[in-house]
């Protein structure tokens, strides 16, 4: 059953966007009033920056190319390959992770016409616009249904070699609608230091303190949730620290189709964890390198994902392991 107490929040949230800080956005009409406000607040949302027909085409090659696909792809949430997870209505749950790997031949127009998303040319403007300088992409999403992500800051998980560089957008694809599971952001989160990955709160094995740990803050600070009024080829790109997430759905008959990438200057390298450098098989797309961390246009990556789908327990433990070693 819905909470009332979630209804209202969520209904007061868009409805001071629409009347107060929604006007904001369409007044940031230069570079210079972008990058102060991204600055300022942690976050910035650009209207219509992507052609509506773009939008249109992704969703359509999703239905018809990713949608019927019954096997394993790798998911967002959990790194793991995994096959779909339905919702009632039949929304994609487990988000995709990495549009750029999936195999061309099964998957040819939607991962084109994603990554023509991504790396459009007006992405490239704003994303230049934001950082300074040129970028590149070290990983991207695609969402149907809502996960319900829980608040965090990107830099506990991937970040630029200088912490706090490192820019994601998430870009609708549809009009996303009031209780689909609705993007939020904390205003101004993005200075606030928060204990860094390792120790009582390594991803590893003590996730769930990190978790709590950011709700705290969240509550120390008094911080403002904005669950910004998002429309058909509207981005909205967030500072690796500003603390976000997707609030939980309340209107399970709406998709909310998205896509999401990560952007840090080309004058820095892929930090995973705060603790590891990566530079995984970049690749130019567009005019931007991308990186490719499990390619599956390439055999070798084809068997691991085979092995990690039929020995998912095992290959978990290992890649925990291995990510507390780092974190030492």
């Amino acid at each position: 059953m819905n909470n009332p107490e979630n209804i209202l929040q969520i209904e007061s949230s868009i409805r001071n966007e629409i009347d107060g800080t929604d006007k904001m956005y369409n007044l940031l009409t230069t570079a210079d009033d972008i990058r102060n406000y991204y600055d300022e607040n942690g976050y910035v949302i650009l209207r219509n920056l992507i052609p509506t027909e773009l939008c249109d085409e992704a969703r359509s090659f999703f239905k018809t190319e990713v949608k019927p696909y019954d096997a394993y792809l790798y998911r967002q949430a959990s790194s793991n390959p995994e096959k779909h997870i339905l919702t009632s209505y039949g929304y994609m749950l487990n988000s995709l992770l990495n549009i750029q790997d999936l195999n061309t031949d099964r998957f040819p127009n939607f991962k084109k016409l994603g990554l023509s998303i991504l790396t459009h040319e007006n992405m490239h403007e704003a994303v230049c616009t934001i950082l300074g300088e040129s970028a590149k992409i070290i990983q991207t999403m695609f969402f149907e249904g809502n996960p319900a992500t829980w608040a965090h800051q990107d830099t506990y998980y991937l970040d630029s070699s200088e912490l706090g560089r490192m820019t994601a957008a998430w870009v609708a694809v549809e009009d996303i609608q009031p209780g689909a599971g609705r993007f939020y952001i904390y205003p101004g989160s993005h200075k606030i230091d928060i204990s860094q990955n390792g120790g009582d709160f390594d991803i590893a094995f003590n996730h769930s303190r990190y978790k709590q740990l950011v709700l705290d803050i969240i509550n120390k600070y008094q911080l403002e949730c904005r669950a910004p009024n998002m429309r058909k080829g509207d981005v909205l790109f967030w500072n690796s620290k500003t603390i976000h997430g997707s609030l939980e759905t309340l209107q399970p008959q709406y998709s909310r189709s998205s896509f999401t990438a990560h952007y840090i200057p080309a004058s820095t390298q892929h930090l995973q964890y705060q603790r590891q450098l990566r530079a995984r098989n970049l690749k130019h797309i567009g005019t931007f390198q991308i990186e490719h961390p499990k390619d599956q246009d390439k055999l070798k990556n084809q068997i691991i994902l085979s092995m990690e789908a039929r020995f998912p327990k095992q290959f978990q433990l290992l890649k925990r392991l291995a990510i507390k070693a780092i974190l030492k």
